[in-house]
């Protein structure tokens, strides 16, 4: 199976909707933050591993616990997967950190703040910002 295949992005779509389900309803551990989201999944066409990118709405500190609670429950995680999602080989998953999300939110806010300034007239002919 190639990895821009039909059957790898059907794949990756149903893995990616049991693990937010798992992430979201099942673990109970007190170091996964609750805004925990997965962001995509990436099963390799062997289907042996799976790399899932996970965002977390908050500090650095709610992002390190998250990631070690979720490191910790991967056993269960993947046992509870392979009893939902029917593949020949259940992946071994991989927790990745996924800033993608907070990135854009905060290349969102400076670009609204410049065209503020803008608007209100404050950028020089130059392109430089005047205070």
């Amino acid at each position: 199976m190639r990895k821009n295949s039909i059957k790898n992005t059907r794949v990756n779509a149903e893995v990616h909707k049991e693990l937010a389900q798992i992430i979201r309803g099942e673990i109970k551990d007190p170091r996964i933050h609750p805004m925990t989201s997965v962001t995509s999944v990436e099963v390799a066409p062997d289907l042996k591993t799976c790399k899932a990118y996970i965002s977390v709405l908050g500090d650095e500190e709610a992002k390190k616990n998250t990631i070690a609670g979720l490191r910790s429950a991967e056993g269960y995680i993947r046992r509870q997967l392979a009893k939902t999602v029917n593949l020949r080989n259940t992946p071994e998953i991989r927790f990745i950190l996924d800033e993608s999300i907070e990135y854009g939110v905060s290349m969102s806010k400076l670009i609204d703040e410049v065209t503020h300034k803008d608007a209100a007239g404050e950028v020089q002919e130059d392109g430089e910002i005047s205070e």
